[in-house]
């Protein structure tokens, strides 16, 4: 019971890390003459993108998830299976493999920790950490877990902060994860699995950003959410229509307090992995899976490609409304 427990309250805790792919740098609504941007317009609306040219033999192919969705809103759909098929290796902004090894979890279960015994009481005005403490309570999950989520790092408890996302999702079945649903595909089919980043690694990006910041940033989500936000809803309606620059869009508005962050929360993160990609799909055809919010944007990790000289073909386009 209390490895169940665990596991799902560290996967909640790799999905806000996981999440930053959907956090928006700007939207394209003006075309940019500085060669340090890119210019093109707006991309199709498509989770599923064909990579091809620049030396490949292969395709590889892009996939945008979204980290945590409903059971009966997850859909895989046969383009997406073909292309799953079609490649040699299933390639995460994680290596997926990592999440089931018990002793890897407990490890970076205390990187995600509060260092000197700090706890959310210290960081917040006693209004703020009433409320907090409030919210944190209503999440169903065992009452010896709270003295736990009162130490782990603010920003990691802001995946909580959507009513939608219930703790116990993962365990009833009621909420389904992309990521773990391909790593199950590619175990089924013994496809190599790989991370185009480091789980120490995301963690080391979050330590950037001054604690205080992120216990604001936690209570601003938390207040969003209680006042009837409908942001979750919103995103999960444009993932379904597969509109991933509505998608940025959407969270250059709504990500407040994390603007000064953006570089080091997607645009470096989406830079660096541009190489490892290229060298990835020229040694075998690729599957990639990563968060939707990596994929369109002027930084995006699409255009990005396409300036390394990839081309990028959109598979499942969706439908106009």
């Amino acid at each position: 019971m209390m490895k169940k427990i665990f596991f799902t309250l560290i996967f909640f805790v790799l999905a806000f890390s996981f999440s930053f792919g959907q956090v928006a740098i700007e939207p394209i609504d003006s075309v940019k003459t500085d060669s340090n941007h890119l210019v093109e317009e707006k991309l199709e609306k498509s989770l599923l993108w064909e990579i091809s040219g620049n030396g490949l033999e292969k395709p590889s192919f892009l996939y945008g998830t979204i980290h945590l969705i409903s059971k009966d809103q997850f859909l895989l759909t046969d383009e997406t299976k073909a292309s799953f098929d079609n490649s040699e290796r299933v390639t995460f902004e994680i290596n997926m493999e990592e999440m089931n090894d018990l002793s890897t979890m407990f490890t970076l279960f205390g990187k995600v920790m509060m260092p000197d015994a700090i706890t959310l009481k210290d960081l917040l005005s006693e209004e703020d950490y009433i409320f907090v403490k409030k919210e944190l309570s209503e999440l169903g999950l065992p009452a010896m877990m709270m003295g736990i989520l009162e130490r782990i790092k603010p920003m990691f408890l802001t995946t909580f902060a959507s009513g939608d996302m219930d703790p116990n999702g993962l365990q009833n079945g009621e909420i389904v994860s992309y990521e773990m649903e391909f790593m199950e595909m590619a175990q089924q089919t013994e496809k190599e699995m790989a991370g185009l980043e480091t789980i120490e690694y995301q963690i080391s990006i979050f330590d950037s950003i001054p604690l205080k910041d992120q216990a604001d940033m936690l209570v601003e989500s938390l207040k969003a959410e209680s006042e009837g936000s409908d942001q979750f809803k919103e995103m999960v309606d444009m993932y379904l229509n597969q509109d991933i620059e509505a998608m940025q869009e959407m969270f250059e508005d709504e990500a407040d307090g994390m603007a000064e962050y953006e570089d080091i929360l997607l645009v470096n993160r989406n830079r660096n992995w541009i190489p490892i990609m290229g060298g990835m799909m020229k040694e075998k055809p690729t599957f990639f899976a990563v968060g939707a919010g990596h994929l369109g944007g002027e930084f995006g990790v699409i255009r990005l490609l396409r300036n390394e000289g990839f081309v990028l073909k959109p598979l499942q386009v969706a439908k106009s409304n």
